[in-house]
């Protein structure tokens, strides 16, 4: 009997030692897809940013954009005229800072809607 319940104890050790490398892998999962999340809001912001610089591009346009994203991927989040014009703030926030604008894309999202010199009130909703 002891011997089945020492048994048990080492099996569920190694359970949980797997359950660690899965939780591991999710984590590391989480960190790339948050890293091309923010590139990505850095490379729309920048692209918006110089058409806006070039007169290119006005606030109708942004609207447009909206409008065609969400026709192009139905349902899709975070893409309203409003955090589109936040993805050009994101970036002309960050761009002349040399040391800074890199790490930028390196931190949590979360991160820097809490941040100070910059604020995202409601970037998802």
């Amino acid at each position: 009997m002891q011997k089945k319940t020492r048994k048990k104890q080492v099996i569920e050790t190694d359970f949980n030692e797997i359950l660690s490398i899965i939780e591991k892998a999710k984590e590391n999962a989480f960190r790339a897809v948050n890293h091309e999340l923010i590139s990505m809001y850095w490379e729309i912001g920048k692209y918006i940013s110089e058409k806006v610089k070039s007169n290119a591009w006005g606030k109708s346009i942004v609207n447009e954009f909206a409008d065609f994203i969400q026709r192009k991927y139905l349902g899709i989040k975070g893409f309203s005229a409003q955090n589109i014009w936040r993805m050009k703030q994101f970036y002309e926030t960050y761009k002349g800072n040399k040391k800074l604008s890199p790490l930028v894309r390196e931190i949590g999202w979360s991160n820097i809607e809490k941040s100070h010199c910059f604020k995202f009130k409601g970037f998802y909703s």
